[in-house]
C-alpha cells in the first residue's frame, strides 16, 4: 500500500498510511513532520516526502501528537539518520523512550476481539509492525511555548486523557487542527463514521480523554486533521461537540 497525500491547503498536507496518519507542512523546501505511522509506513512517510517536493534531510523537526506505536514509527529513525529533533509534550518525553507504555495492551485486544473489526485490524497492525518497540532515544520537550519556530508554525495543545502528554497542533493560519487521537474521523474498529472519540480500550483514561474535547473545540478552525479517519471539514467546535454527545 502506497501512502495517499491529499494538499490540504497551500503547504500542508494529510497522508493516509496503514490506517494511520501523519501531516505535512511545508515551506520552500523544509517540512515539519506530525507523526510519521507504524514502523511499516516508514517506504510510505519517505514517499510522501518526496510527493510534496521535500526529503528526509529537509524535516526541521518530527512532531508527536503521542508516542503509541502507529504514531512514533519513524521517529527514531529520522532522529537517528538525520539528526532529526523529536519534540513532544513534556509529559510525553519519557513514553517516547520507552520508560513506561500507556497503550492498548493484547489483554485489551483479546477482552474486546468481540467488537466489529477489532480482529482484522489486529492482524492488519502485526503485519505493519504494530507491537514492535522504537523508543526515541533523545526525545525533546517542546523549545518554547506558544507557535514553534518551524515550518507551519504549528501551535502545541495538550489535550491529555489517550496518554498523559497527548498534544493536539492549532494551525491558526490555515483555519486547521491536527487532532491526533484526542478525535478522530473514523477507525477500522469503529461503525461510526465522522468526528468521534476512538473505542474506550485505546484510551489511557477516557474521562480526561472526554474533557480535552473542550480544548480542541475551543481552537478556531474548519479543519480536522485527524490520526486517524478522513479530512474533516467543518467547525472543529461542532466536530468535538458531536464527537463529545457519541461519547456521553
Amino acid at each position: 500500500m502506497r501512502a495517499e497525500v491529499h494538499q490540504v491547503a497551500d503547504g500542508t498536507y494529510l497522508v493516509h498510511g496503514h490506517h494511520t496518519n501523519w501531516v505535512i507542512l511545508k515551506e520552500g523546501d523544509a517540512v515539519t513532520l506530525v507523526d510519521t505511522g507504524y514502523p511499516g509506513d516508514r517506504e510510505g512517510v519517505l514517499d510522501s516526502l518526496a510527493a510534496v517536493g521535500s526529503s528526509p534531510q529537509a524535516v526541521a523537526a518530527v512532531l508527536i501528537t503521542h508516542a503509541h506505536n502507529d504514531h512514533l514509527g519513524s521517529a527514531e529513525y529520522l532522529r537517528a539518520a538525520h539528526g532529526t529533533p523529536v519534540y513532544l509534550h513534556p509529559a510525553e518525553v519519557p513514553h517516547a523512550r520507552r520508560e513506561f507504555l500507556q497503550q492498548a495492551t493484547i489483554a485489551d485486544v483479546v477482552r474486546n476481539a468481540w467488537r466489529p473489526g477489532v480482529v482484522r485490524w489486529a492482524a492488519h497492525v502485526l503485519r505493519v509492525g504494530g507491537t514492535e518497540h522504537h523508543p526515541v532515544t533523545d526525545p525533546e520537550p517542546f523549545p518554547q511555548d506558544g507557535p514553534l519556530d518551524l515550518p507551519g508554525h504549528p501551535v502545541p495543545v495538550h489535550t491529555p486523557g489517550h496518554t498523559d502528554g497527548h498534544c493536539a497542533y492549532h494551525l491558526p493560519g490555515i483555519g486547521a487542527v491536527i487532532s491526533g487521537d484526542a478525535l478522530v474521523s473514523g477507525h477500522a474498529t469503529a461503525r461510526l463514521r465522522g468526528p468521534q472519540l476512538l473505542p474506550d480500550f485505546f484510551h489511557h483514561e477516557r474521562g480526561r480523554t472526554v474533557a480535552s474535547l473542550e480544548l480542541i473545540g475551543a481552537l478556531d478552525g474548519d479543519v480536522l486533521l485527524p490520526g486517524h479517519g478522513p479530512l474533516h471539514r467543518g467547525s472543529v467546535r461542532a466536530a468535538a461537540a458531536q464527537a463529545r454527545e457519541r461519547a456521553l
